[in-house]
């Protein structure tokens, strides 16, 4: 077993290493010599550069990420900051070597934002699938939605990667670089979805039919995918119907409608795109299980929630429990009440009457 985690935690470390080399691509081929500002601490480094040309992109990178990670150490622990600061000074380092001697290699403006976009969505979703991070803004997007419940980080990034763009845009002059900027975003995020869920998509497939039983049997004959079925109820004519769920891969989506058409022509199918699929037929649970977010410390037990102990020489009343207040308890105790009541009010009449008789005397 640690055999296997150390060869993993190899692969993703050259993984890392890899995304790298492609951000360090897309910063010093396409997008810092249009100056094209697409968000992120790169985007900060990029402005920097444009400005100021002695400071280079990749130690700007380092630069601005310092006190990020120091304010990160607190909320996500110190495996997330020594991991993405590896990350972060890799970067740093190889793109500052790779500006010595790659020149920029088009000259058009369109072609850089499209291109940068690749390689930075390739660069960002092998980060992701290798569990490492670089830090910038969406750390510090994570930071604030820890402390601030009310914003969600679907919201923050957005937000503060948009102030950079606009950024970008005043300091550089140059209104345009806000569309450029957005087919960089766009093209990247498609990149980082594709790395991240792979490029075997499925299809989800939902088919109502009153011969679910025949497109099943049909189904498995033909197929190797498995199928479950349920009963459901069409509500706009109130009649029972099959329903059958089955998920495919996109090449056998057209043999699945064609068996279903053979069977019953006028089955209702529904098609939708299925992210990611485990089990029989697919890929394995075990062939890539998502590790443990960093950044994410596991909670301790409360206090309250563990047995407490009683100490071996404690006063018996502290150890005797109180009853519950079940109705047997209640009632024996009004009994009991009632009875001491009666005797109080006994003897309070016994010693009337000798006050009695003795001022009589």
């Amino acid at each position: 077993m640690a055999k296997l985690i150390h060869k993993k935690d190899i692969l993703d470390f050259v993984m890392m290493l890899v995304g790298c080399c492609f951000y360090a691509l897309a910063l010093n081929l396409f997008l810092s010599p249009h100056v094209i500002v697409a968000g992120g601490v790169s985007g900060i480094g990029v402005i920097v550069h444009a400005l100021y040309e002695q400071f280079n992109v990749g130690i700007l990178i380092i630069i601005v990420n310092v006190p990020i990670l120091l304010l990160s150490i607190r909320p996500f622990g110190w495996k997330f900051v020594v991991k993405s600061l590896i990350t972060i000074v890799v970067l740093g380092v190889v793109t500052d070597v790779f500006a010595l001697f790659l020149p920029s290699i088009t000259d058009n403006t369109l072609l850089a934002a499209l291109y940068g976009g690749v390689c930075q969505g390739i660069g960002v979703g092998l980060f992701v699938r290798s569990n490492y991070s670089s830090g910038g803004t969406e750390t510090v997007a994570r930071i604030i939605v820890r402390y601030v419940k009310v914003i969600k980080i679907t919201t923050c990034l957005p937000v503060l990667d948009g102030i950079i763009v606009i950024a970008g845009a005043i300091a550089t002059k140059s209104p345009i670089n806000l569309l450029y900027a957005l087919i960089v975003i766009f093209t990247a995020n498609k990149l980082i979805d594709l790395i991240v869920t792979g490029f075997d998509k499925s299809k989800l497939c939902i088919i109502v039919s009153d011969n679910g039983e025949a497109i099943s049997k049909a189904l498995l004959e033909k197929s190797p995918r498995g199928v479950t079925m349920w009963n459901g109820k069409g509500m706009y004519t109130s009649t029972e119907h099959n329903v059958l769920l089955t998920c495919v891969k996109n090449r056998q989506l057209e043999q699945l409608k064609s068996i279903v058409k053979s069977v019953d022509n006028k089955a209702f199918i529904m098609v939708q795109d299925s992210v990611e699929v485990r089990g029989k037929g697919f890929s394995s649970l075990e062939d890539d299980l998502p590790p443990r977010p960093i950044g994410f410390r596991r909670k301790k037990k409360k206090d309250a929630e563990q047995p407490e102990k009683v100490e071996e020489n404690a006063p018996v009343e502290q150890i005797v429990e109180t009853p519950a207040d079940t109705p047997e308890n209640t009632a024996a105790e009004s009994v009991t009440e009632e009875i001491v009541s009666q005797d109080n009010a006994a003897e309070e009449a016994a010693q009337s009457a000798t006050e009695v008789s003795s001022a009589d005397e």
